[in-house]
């Protein structure tokens, strides 16, 4: 079954007394994912923008694997905020910044970064299991600021299940883009093709799909050099 993000902290899972949420997905998908990075990241410097960092563990963990890189954690919710402002101080890294409060619907993002003290020529965004559980808005959000806030050769990476060609990859994401469906119409597992469009429309290609584990993808998008 593809990883579902709720809002970490009403899902029944212990809370540090710092504040710190667990996220189950992170211990299953943390490795994966930082191999898929490594490739990208590696002796590579500037600044990076998580994108919907929900607890902040991974955030606090890659900064940990390329102490060369600045991290910049967001989010909109702020249970979420908190707790990434938790795991930020409890990792003690000089590299990994305080969490943004970000609303990706909104197009204008990047505003909240350059105000934040953020360069306007961002070496990466990352993004893990956000598009799904939320309106499509907010993928389309997601792009148009990464289309401005990405460096040329700059890179979106984007994690979660897809479908390609308008199918389900297995059984049990179809059954996981119903459930998805009847909590809000709104959400559901998105077609690679459709993102492919919208990325298209911001100045960013789809350089690489990545079969990940559990029926997951990790898209890599490309913003070009003009």
């Amino acid at each position: 079954m593809a990883d579902h993000v709720t809002e970490f902290g009403k899902d029944g899972r212990p809370v540090e007394a710092d504040g710190r949420l667990d996220a189950a997905a992170f211990h299953r998908n943390h490795r994966p994912i930082g191999a898929v990075l490594q490739r990208y990241l590696d002796g590579k410097s500037g600044d990076v923008l998580e994108a919907g960092s929900g607890t902040g563990q991974h955030v606090a963990h890659f900064a940990r694997c390329w102490p060369g890189i600045t991290f910049w954690p967001s989010d909109h919710s702020e249970t979420h905020l908190k707790s990434i402002m938790a795991w930020r101080i409890y990792a003690g890294l000089p590299n990994l910044r305080p969490p943004l409060a970000i609303d990706l619907a909104d197009t204008d993002w990047g505003r909240t970064l350059k105000a934040a003290g953020a360069p306007n020529d961002l070496l990466a965004v990352f993004c893990a299991n956000v598009v799904h559980i939320a309106p499509w808005r907010v993928a389309e959000g997601l792009f148009a600021g990464a289309g401005r806030a990405l460096r040329p050769g700059g890179l979106l990476f984007l994690y979660g299940p897809f479908k390609r060609d308008g199918k389900h990859i297995a059984i049990s994401n179809a059954v996981f883009d119903t459930s998805l469906r009847e909590a809000n119409p709104e959400w559901g597992v998105r077609d690679i093709c459709d993102l492919e469009t919208l990325a298209v429309r911001h100045g960013l290609g789809l350089h690489e799909i990545v079969k990940m584990p559990a029926s997951n993808f990790t898209l890599v998008f490309l913003r070009d050099n003009a």
